[in-house]
């Protein structure tokens, strides 16, 4: 049983990745930002061996699981049942949604990247909980994820499908409003929180702004 949080609440989404977070360890980086109200944590680390890894999610799911936080594991399904997690994020060139979903036990959230609004249907008709356009902006945080789609591209996702929409990839205070207004049910960052100094207090200041934004908007 989570918290007191909603748990498909998907307004502030923090990706872990001890590369930008300031010498902290995954687990580290998922208690600062729980605490300033991060609603979900994903943790992703494509370096690390799969014992290594489960140790990292098991350590979070204690931290979220607390919180009230979802906890969701990027592109390893096995870690993400080994340790308890509540989902898993899966990338286009990841194990294919339908057949994450036929391991999985019930109520397992399974996330998905998107590039397209044609990819964000079949996601969703696959059976994904919710579908991540990335980038929305370009980022320095994944060497590989190319140009930003842009808010164009949010908003046709968002009548496209009725599934939660993520906007990831460049996601800054300046540009969140934004992001909320187009469409976006909330936003999943790295370097705007975990490449902070405080990042309890990048986590709050984020969290602020898109509570603020929707308050406007819906």
């Amino acid at each position: 049983m989570h918290g007191s949080r909603d748990p498909m609440a998907y307004d502030l989404y923090v990706i872990t990745d001890e590369g930008v977070g300031h010498g902290l360890s995954h687990a580290g980086i998922a208690q600062r930002a729980v605490a300033g109200g991060a609603d979900v944590i994903q943790l992703r680390d494509k370096r690390l061996s799969g014992r290594d890894l489960l140790t990292a999610a098991s350590a979070i799911r204690e931290i979220t699981y607390d919180a009230g936080a979802l906890f969701i594991v990027n592109d390893r399904l096995d870690v993400a049942l080994a340790a308890g997690a509540d989902g898993v994020h899966l990338g286009e060139s990841d194990l294919p949604i339908e057949h994450a979903r036929r391991i999985a036990p019930p109520g397992f959230v399974i996330g998905a990247s998107v590039g397209s609004v044609a990819a964000a249907v079949r996601a969703s008709a696959a059976g994904a909980d919710y579908v991540a356009l990335s980038p929305t902006f370009p980022t320095t945080s994944k060497d590989d994820a190319g140009p930003g789609h842009g808010l164009a591209v949010l908003s046709a996702i968002r009548s496209a499908v009725s599934l939660p929409l993520v906007a990831i990839g460049g996601i800054n205070p300046e540009n969140v409003g934004d992001v909320i207004a187009a469409g976006a049910d909330g936003v999943a960052v790295i370097s705007a929180v975990v490449g902070q100094e405080d990042i309890t207090g990048a986590a709050r200041d984020l969290r602020a702004r898109i509570t603020a934004e929707k308050a406007k908007t819906r």
